[in-house]
């Protein structure tokens, strides 16, 4: 395994490579070439985050899986996110995706905790 990884057998460990692949698709097919609509935010933040759980899910790895999604509206103003987790580091991880155009900023971020 590359360094600072571990290899199990059983699929414990995170795979933040295929999290961000699916992060990544979700967010750029939702959001692609469209203008922002406050109207529709609710309907698209719904949407990737629930195309992300359930594509995770899908993978059928021993995780819980959390996905938030914030979008704003780019005007000028700034966009400030962080997060802190206790977690177990051998096991557990996050992914985030940062996503712009034109007319908004996206950050969709995924949690997977080892069951």
């Amino acid at each position: 395994p590359p360094p600072g990884t571990m290899d199990f057998d059983d699929g414990t460990v995170f795979d933040k490579e295929a999290v961000m692949v699916t992060l990544t698709n979700a967010v750029e097919e939702i959001l692609k070439d469209q203008p922002y609509d406050h109207a529709k935010i609710g309907q698209w933040i719904n949407d990737i985050c629930e195309r992300c759980t359930k594509e995770l899910v899908g993978l059928g790895k021993p995780f819980k899986y959390v996905v938030t999604c914030v979008i704003m509206q780019r005007n000028g103003a700034g966009l400030h996110t962080v997060s802190s987790c206790f977690w177990d580091n051998a096991n557990d991880g996050s992914a985030s995706y940062k996503y712009d155009n034109k007319a908004m900023y996206a950050v969709a971020t995924c949690y997977a905790l080892a069951i």
